[in-house]
């Protein structure tokens, strides 16, 4: 599988190469110029989960991973269900929150440890990455334990919940985390100053596991097909998907799919109120604000680091544009929507509230709807307790960790404390 340098089309690697470094020069994603296509769909999407995605994963990479390797990788991540579950007559929920972390970031999360571990070979390894919520949680029990790999998680002080934060920052061994006293763009930002820094890349074998790096975008490809499985077969041809979107990895690999053959006709980028995409797509212009906290703060993201990968499938005629549109949904809608979905029997969280409110808004009556349900209701439990007025009970994974002491350093957003505390963390100096 070549992948090139979005920002420098010379700097072209190998999947494990671009798996291993993350970020190419000059801060620059990696991605394929161009995807394979399958021509019988609905034989594809007649097969198992882990079945079907070992295809489509071959396809994308290609023999850089024997097939028995590549099987053997997602059978250890992908063990767990994204069922689709149907909340009115034409509109369904793909829940991906089934996984240890009860986040979507479960499948790409697992699938990069997995890969990682395979293509280290015991070389060591740090992953440094920052997240707003639910990456921090799956990255952290993804990686817990495995040998030479220690991982450091940045995120914004008070500004996730407090039972996204255990899940997280109460593992100690080789999972390291630092609360930034800033918002999550700062948090990005150190990171790729810290993949600029030569000293601290070379010096302590940076990664980057957040969906900049291709192995979790590949994954996340998979469980869009494994939402249009399970419709109908006569249900398949007309389908709007609803993204809560915030750094745009999800709404890109639901694109991929798309190019891949997946038969999804429309798709939604559904914002908070951090809405650049959405403006941008409506006006052309990029021009984003200060990131605002909102209800959805996994979704706080002001400058989305995946959004090159769309417009680079746009710009090479690989998608027409017209298949995407955005839309921002603020507080008091957000709230709207998660009383309208219980009313409806199913309750929900703020994040896909948002998409069901941005997919009511464009659903027509004779098509499908697929909003995707990213998180537990229980990951934001106080949030959801407050405007549905009612208790949610903790599942296990947050109930092992509720009681727990949060282990995490706490740093100013100042890139010169956090080389101090890598160096000093990670090689005792």
């Amino acid at each position: 599988m070549d992948l090139f340098n979005l920002k420098d089309d010379s700097d072209k690697v190998s999947f494990a190469a671009a798996v291993k470094k993350g970020l190419g020069k000059n801060q620059g994603l990696y991605f394929p110029k161009s995807f394979p296509k399958f021509d019988d769909i609905n034989e594809l999407l007649d097969k198992p989960f882990v079945e079907r995605s070992v295809e489509i994963l071959t396809s994308l990479i290609g023999e850089e991973l024997p097939e028995e390797t590549l099987r053997n990788i997602v059978e250890r991540a992908f063990v767990f269900s994204a069922p689709l579950v149907k909340v009115m007559d034409n509109v369904y929920s793909l829940e991906l929150y089934h996984g240890p972390t009860l986040a979507f970031k479960d499948f790409g999360g697992r699938f990069m440890a997995q890969c990682l571990s395979e293509i280290a070979k015991g070389e060591p390894i740090t992953i440094l990455t920052a997240t707003s919520g639910d990456t921090g949680a799956a990255v952290a029990h993804a990686f817990h334990g495995i040998d030479n790999i220690n991982v450091v998680i940045l995120y914004p002080k008070g500004k996730i919940s407090l039972l996204q934060e255990k899940l997280f920052t109460t593992l100690g061994d080789n999972i390291h985390t630092v609360s930034i006293d800033d918002d999550f763009d700062a948090c990005q930002q150190l990171v790729k100053t810290a993949f600029d820094d030569p000293d601290v890349r070379e010096g302590l074998h940076l990664n980057s596991a957040n969906s900049i790096n291709v192995s979790r975008l590949l994954a996340q490809v998979c469980y869009y097909f494994e939402a249009i499985a399970q419709l109908p077969v006569e249900k398949r041809h007309d389908v709007l998907v609803s993204v809560p979107s915030g750094n745009f990895g999800n709404l890109t690999a639901g694109m991929i799919a798309k190019v891949m053959g997946l038969p999804i006709e429309h798709f939604i980028a559904a914002t908070n109120s951090n809405d650049t995409v959405p403006r941008y797509l409506k006006t052309g212009e990029w021009n984003p604000n200060p990131t605002v906290a909102t209800l959805s703060n996994a979704m706080d993201v002001s400058q989305p680091n995946n959004w090159p990968r769309i417009e680079a499938m746009i710009d090479r005629g690989l998608l027409d544009k017209s298949i995407l549109s955005g839309d921002s949904v603020d507080e008091e809608y957000t709230q709207v929507a998660m009383r309208q979905l219980a009313q409806n029997g199913y309750v929900s969280e703020p994040h896909a509230a948002i998409a069901y409110k941005a997919l009511m808004r464009e659903l027509k009556e004779d098509q499908i709807g697929i909003f995707l349900g990213t998180a537990h209701p229980a990951k934001f439990r106080e949030s959801v307790e407050n405007v549905l007025g009612q208790p949610i009970s903790l599942p296990q994974p947050l109930a092992d960790c509720a009681g727990k002491e949060i282990l995490s350093a706490e740093l100013p957003s100042d890139y010169e404390a956090l080389k101090q505390h890598l160096f000093a963390t990670l090689q005792g100096e």
